[in-house]
């Protein structure tokens, strides 16, 4: 199992959908995670601390797994098929070692809520894991020139106000 952080919830450019980019611990690699956008709302919402008036979904969960005297000890990202993640809720309950089925955007928004670590199975980080790219070599201004018209246009987009920090 490897130990991971969550580096960011991001959104697309061209779908509805948002990313969870969850960040290796030991090394300088990612693993992107399409989720939906409510998923991504809560997941972002316990990592900025904002409580709401009343229990979200993940809140609720939280609160019956205490209730019932249970804790979480952390969640795993345990499978990629037919791209599709599969995710696992580890408990203790009553002494019992307890893996729940789940969604792993509903275990990413669990995690946060408890404080527990999310690990991923190494066969799904070497699956699906982004490692940064070394530095480029630089541009000839040959190159510096072609490129020109692009950066141009890039920078001419109006795409909003920036999202907030670690959205």
């Amino acid at each position: 199992m490897i130990a991971t952080s969550i580096d960011s919830v991001r959104v697309s450019l061209i779908s509805p959908h948002r990313v969870v980019l969850l960040k290796d611990v030991e090394v300088e690699r990612y693993l992107p995670i399409w989720i939906g956008q409510y998923e991504a709302d809560a997941i972002a919402m316990a990592l900025q601390h904002i409580e709401p008036p009343r229990p979200m979904t993940h809140d609720l969960l939280n609160n019956i797994i205490q209730e019932l005297g249970a804790t979480v000890s952390h969640v795993l990202i345990s499978e990629l098929k037919d791209n599709t993640y599969h995710g696992r809720i580890v408990m203790d309950v009553a002494g019992r070692h307890v893996e729940i089925d789940s969604r792993p955007s509903d275990a990413m928004a669990l995690a946060v809520r408890c404080g527990v670590p999310i690990y991923v199975t190494d066969k799904v980080m070497a699956q699906a894991a982004i490692v940064e790219s070394p530095e480029l070599e630089p541009v000839s201004p040959e190159e510096e020139e072609q490129l020109a018209a692009f950066r141009d246009f890039v920078n001419s987009l109006d795409l909003g106000d920036e999202p907030p920090e670690g959205s």
